[in-house]
């Protein structure tokens, strides 16, 4: 072989050996350019699969009102707390109170009315609700709820669409319940259509 053959086959080898060296690259094809991927400091965890969540805390145990049976007229009593006066109404807490042996829950607003005459003739508009509906409240055997009324000063209105009567008590219905307690409160109602809620009961909270 002569000079010039020699010079031109250590190019060729030269070529086929750089080429090789190009081509060993990452699996993917292509060339390796630049120092392979590393981790980034601060790198997330890797995800995990499509419709599962990452590991939380334990789920809270039942609540205290879980599976427990609303509490029925039969094993309730009611009463009033003082009141308090402010800007023509006065305002008492009902107060029903579990004197059965098992323990129950209350949700909601109580139903209450005024009433007069031994057959409890209903006075007036019953009480209309204020605020918004609370949750279940659990009575053991002897707790109690409790829901604030307001009852308004019906001297206040005109005595032509008021019609004033005295009441004996109100009749309350407890949350979900059709029978009826009975709470002794002497005053006087509006037998007629007040232009105002001459009543509004609050939903029942724990006392």
């Amino acid at each position: 072989m002569t000079r010039t053959g020699r010079i031109a086959s250590a190019l060729v080898l030269g070529a086929l050996v750089a080429g090789l060296a190009g081509c060993a690259g990452d699996g993917s094809g292509g060339p390796l350019i630049g120092p392979p991927p590393t981790a980034a400091a601060g790198t997330a965890p890797p995800a995990t699969a499509q419709g599962s969540a990452p590991p939380t805390e334990e789920p809270a145990g039942p609540g205290p009102t879980d599976d427990l049976p609303r509490c029925t007229t039969g094993q309730l009593t009611g009463s009033f707390t003082d009141g308090e006066g402010a800007a023509g109404s006065v305002y008492r807490t009902l107060v029903l109170t579990n004197t059965g042996d098992r323990t129950c829950e209350l949700t909601g607003f109580p139903g209450v009315s005024y009433v007069t005459g031994d057959q409890g003739r209903q006075v007036g508009p019953a009480a209309a609700m204020a605020g918004e509906r609370g949750g279940p409240v659990r009575l053991d055997a002897g707790g109690a709820a409790g829901a604030q009324v307001r009852f308004v000063d019906v001297g206040n209105y005109d005595a032509g669409a008021c019609v004033p009567t005295p009441v004996r008590g109100v009749r309350v219905y407890p949350p979900g319940d059709t029978a009826a307690l009975f709470v002794p409160l002497e005053t006087t109602g509006c037998a007629g259509t007040p232009p105002g809620d001459q009543l509004t009961v609050a939903t029942l909270t724990a006392r």
